[in-house]
């Protein structure tokens, strides 16, 4: 039996193009500022719309000069910032195919994805990114032009420089018949592929996902419905564009009016917030739980008012929920309670947001309901690359935490008998490039997508993920446990920073557990525990305790099997730079297990006489 669970809007979207798309936005809104960005710290610069729409035209032309033609491939490798968005949308406009790589690739990975695509260009940032592509250029089997933004002094050969790229480019376009850009961006046709998107997976070699222009612009279509955005709204664009979440809110973004600013780099976002101010900005749960452990780090005096304040909120909450608001003593103790410790919290973000969207992974709703708790609503959403991204989000209408919302217009949502979710909607990507055999095990005659996630909808039709079907431990006692849950229950506490469940065909199931430093610091000092640094702290028998100690207070009351008999601590965080975090900041599971082989067989020793009796 299966259920099954139509988009609750009726409203229907009609098939566009993205280049459609946004040349109606540059005619709605002209001299309105569309992009931000910093020349330098604390400074912001503006481009209007029909500023981008002239360094679009000029990609176009340049595009043109380099041979590139409609149905080619031109690859994107860099940071989030305008240049990025504006060869976007010159491909775009032109019919050529973008191939977004992240920026953290190595020059091996870069060079599988553009022998695979065939990419005939290349943009990328700056020097050090220029290096990388000339390694990975070296290891291709056919030509490719390197185009780089920031390029000081002389460059080698195979290699153009930004500005030299657009001046060719204009001079090309010079010579178009007027409208010229406007008559190829709008004889595109909404089946028509728009971009090849490389999946950050974590085993094996990566699949190129084919989108179709109306893929991603009948996403966009339908997230303006479910979402309310518009011209009073700006937005800092962080999350790399490289992956399908950022690029489509982005191109959402455009098209409603909300001016998006680019932070200088992943690393300056918070100061750079307080300058950009957004009303409005996408992110993963990574950034909510990093927000989250500075709120609650504190010792004495400071710790007893945060947990004071976190406990007037949680109240407050409930009411909240409800539909009411709080009144007497209790609205007075939260009024208090925001002008000491939430009020800086929502400053550290720009003071002025109305909401966070959430996406790429789980969120665990305690954070959730924390974050609503002190006045900042984030809406969780779901989706993955071959969906465009979005089947499913919350809205300030209707918002449930721990559930990922109902479907987005033209959407429908079913579980297979195995608990496996599917969907069907016109953001179902077109299929895999040159994989037609995996196309087919992900999509029926019927167009129904296998997500490979696991998950329930309610009677109201809010979906709730419970994991990963390639990710569910199945005991040496045959008991199955979804690890995700299981992990998120850890992440609301204060002593916790990351997590990760390991027991496949093991008798129990055991931890890898990645302590919140500074409140375990604190602690450590508080009871005359001395440490030289992190490893030696995680090593001492009573920093062991006491964290098993966490451990088991977060997990009592649930099943034994599903309940951890052994924690590891570590040192070190996961992290994208040392591999064990995809770009978007989720947990390579693979790659830790792998990494921590000798660990985790540590927490197994004797297992025989540890079996774990139901």
């Amino acid at each position: 039996m299966t259920t099954l669970q139509y988009a609750s809007n009726d409203t229907k979207v009609l098939p566009a193009t993205l280049s459609g798309l946004f040349l109606d936005a540059v005619d709605r809104f002209g001299r309105v500022p569309a992009m931000e960005y910093f020349p330098e710290a604390g400074v912001l610069a503006q481009y209007t719309y029909e500023d981008v729409l002239e360094f679009v035209e000029a990609v176009a032309g340049g595009l043109e000069t380099q041979g590139v033609e409609t149905g080619d491939r031109a690859a994107i490798l860099s940071d989030n910032r305008p240049e990025w968005a504006f060869s976007d949308y010159g491909c775009l406009c032109t019919g050529v195919l973008s191939v977004p790589i992240y920026a953290t690739l190595t020059a091996p990975q870069v060079a599988y994805i553009l022998n695979d695509s065939g990419a005939k260009v290349l943009f990328v940032s700056d020097v050090e990114q220029m290096e990388k592509a000339q390694a990975a250029v070296d290891e291709t089997d056919h030509e490719v032009t390197i185009i780089v933004f920031d390029a000081p002094g002389a460059l080698p050969e195979g290699v153009v420089r930004w500005a030299t790229f657009l001046e060719e480019g204009r001079r090309r376009v010079a010579r178009w018949p007027e409208g010229e850009l406007r008559r190829r961006g709008r004889s595109h046709e909404p089946d028509q592929t728009a971009t090849l998107l490389y999946t950050s997976g974590t085993t094996g070699e990566p699949k190129g996902v084919m989108l179709t222009h109306n893929n991603i612009a009948s996403n966009v279509l339908a997230c303006s419905i479910a979402l309310p955005i518009g011209p009073e709204d700006n937005t800092a664009s962080f999350l790399p564009l490289s992956h399908i979440l950022q690029r489509m809110v982005d191109y959402l973004f455009f098209h409603v009016g909300c001016r998006i600013a680019y932070p200088r780099s992943i690393l300056t976002v918070v100061e750079d917030f307080a300058h950009i101010q957004p009303t409005v900005a996408v992110s993963v749960p990574r950034l909510y739980e990093k927000i989250y452990n500075g709120v609650m780090e504190g010792q004495g005096l400071k710790k007893k008012i945060i947990n004071w304040a976190v406990d007037v909120a949680d109240r407050v909450a409930d009411i909240r929920l409800a539909g009411e608001e709080p009144s007497g003593l209790l609205a007075l103790q939260y009024r208090l309670a925001d002008k000491l410790v939430f009020s800086k919290v929502k400053a550290a973000v720009g003071g002025r947001l109305r909401f966070f969207v959430s996406g790429g992974a789980p969120l665990a709703p305690a954070l959730n309901r924390f974050f609503y708790s002190i006045g900042l609503t984030i809406l969780e959403g779901y989706g993955l690359t071959e969906t465009s991204p979005v089947t499913n989000v919350n809205t300030p209408e209707n918002f449930r935490i721990g559930t990922v919302g109902q479907p987005v217009p033209n959407t429908e949502i079913k579980i297979a008998e195995d608990g496996e979710i599917l969907m069907r909607g016109p953001q179902i990507m077109k299929g895999y490039y040159n994989r037609p055999e995996a196309t087919a095990e992900v999509i029926d005659d019927e167009g129904w997508f296998r997500s490979g996630d696991v998950g329930v909808i309610d009677a109201e039709g809010y979906l709730t993920i419970t994991d990963r079907k390639k990710d569910i431990i199945v005991t040496a006692g045959g008991k199955n446990v979804a690890p995700q849950p299981l992990e998120n229950r850890l992440k609301a506490n204060d002593f916790v920073e990351q997590v990760v469940m390991v027991g496949d065909k093991r008798k129990y199931v055991s931890l890898l557990l990645v302590p919140a430093f500074g409140n375990l610091e604190s602690w450590a000092r508080d009871q005359g525990i001395t440490f030289s640094d992190r490893a030696a702290l995680v090593a001492d028998a009573r920093v062991q305790r006491f964290m098993d100690e966490q451990v088991a207070r977060e997990f009592e009351g649930m099943a034994s099997y599903e309940t951890p008999k052994r924690v590891a601590l570590l040192a070190d965080e996961f992290t994208v730079e040392d591999g064990t975090l995809t770009p978007t900041m989720k947990v390579k599971r693979r790659v830790v297990q792998e990494r921590f082989d000798a660990v985790i067989d540590g927490l197994y020793e004797g297992e025989a006489a540890d079996a774990v009796v139901d």
